[in-house]
């Protein structure tokens, strides 16, 4: 860097794209697209905060309700296989599409079922129960919400991360 000559950066935070001295931007960025991805990480926090409190909290001190963090780590999976799977787009039903949906619903269902099973035999008390679903509810929304946002087929998708 020169002596005397100073290089400005200016942030455009509406555009979020980045200038130098002024001129012309790189890096153009929507503004809906980062504040998607933070409200969605945000939220995912607040999810996993109510599943640990289910299990830490003094107590209640069982760790049986984390095996549904196995239930939230494959949800997406049938959608992702229904994806490569199915070629034409167009359609608007696909039974690929359609058997996806349903295996989804099947892990979902499980993931909800799991730690009432838990309370029902009195492994965990009712209060961890309730924390654990108020947790499954807000991880499963922002999953929903990560593909509503990201899954579409534009220039803006979830591959890019």
């Amino acid at each position: 860097m020169k002596r005397g000559y100073q290089e400005h950066r200016f942030i455009d935070l509406y555009a979020f794209r980045e200038t130098r001295n002024g001129s012309g931007g790189r890096g153009y960025w929507k503004a809906s697209c980062y504040f998607a991805l933070v409200a969605l990480s945000f939220s995912g926090a607040i999810g996993l905060t109510f599943l640990m409190l289910g299990c830490a909290l003094e107590d209640y001190g069982v760790y049986w309700p984390l095996f549904v963090l196995i239930f939230h780590a494959i949800s997406p999976i049938p959608h992702f296989i229904a994806k490569r799977v199915a070629y034409d787009s167009d359609a608007t039903s696909s039974a690929c599409r359609e058997l996806a949906y349903f295996f989804t619903t099947g892990i979902v269902v499980s993931a909800f079922g799991f730690p009432v099973i838990l309370a029902r035999v009195a492994v965990i008390k009712w209060g961890a129960c309730g924390l654990v679903l108020a947790g499954n509810a807000v991880i499963f929304l922002t999953i929903q919400g990560f593909f509503l946002v990201f899954g579409r087929g534009d220039d803006f998708s979830w591959e890019q991360w």
